[in-house]
């Protein structure tokens, strides 16, 4: 089989706050940004990998969802347990100190994990943690 990872989702609340965090802090580039019916999903990712998007996507836009299920994800993105996402960089303590000057909500410093991977979390602007790995 030849099966790539075309695009990966994370909900947002606020369009412009969660774009600002991807395409200005972290530096990805915009693929696209479609509205409808009053919510918007922007597809982003890094400038060197073309095929691979992450889309930015309103909570709970799936039909069939009911009203408790959505009250639901909601409460989880504002504790920051719904959703998340692990990237990686080769400069992880420059990435940190990059990201953590924009003022992004640090969830934690560059530490090392028992499991032996670096890394460092930071929170985007819907709450969702964004981890950020040392490529050894």
């Amino acid at each position: 089989m030849d099966i790539v990872i075309h695009a990966s989702f994370l909900p947002h609340e606020d369009p412009d706050a969660s774009l600002a965090f991807y395409r200005d802090v972290l530096g990805f580039e915009v693929r696209s940004d479609v509205g409808h019916d009053g919510l918007r999903w922007i597809a982003v990712g890094p400038a060197h990998q073309p095929d691979t998007s992450l889309v930015l996507q309103p909570p709970a836009a799936e039909p069939g969802i009911t009203a408790d299920e959505r009250r639901t994800i909601v409460e989880m993105m504002a504790k920051g347990t719904y959703a998340g996402i692990l990237l990686g960089t080769a400069d992880l303590d420059g990435t940190f100190e990059r990201v953590r000057a924009t003022g992004a909500e640090v969830a934690h410093g560059p530490t090392e994990q028992p499991d032996g991977i670096r890394d460092c979390a930071f929170r985007d602007p819907a709450g969702n943690l964004i981890r950020i790995l040392e490529l050894r």
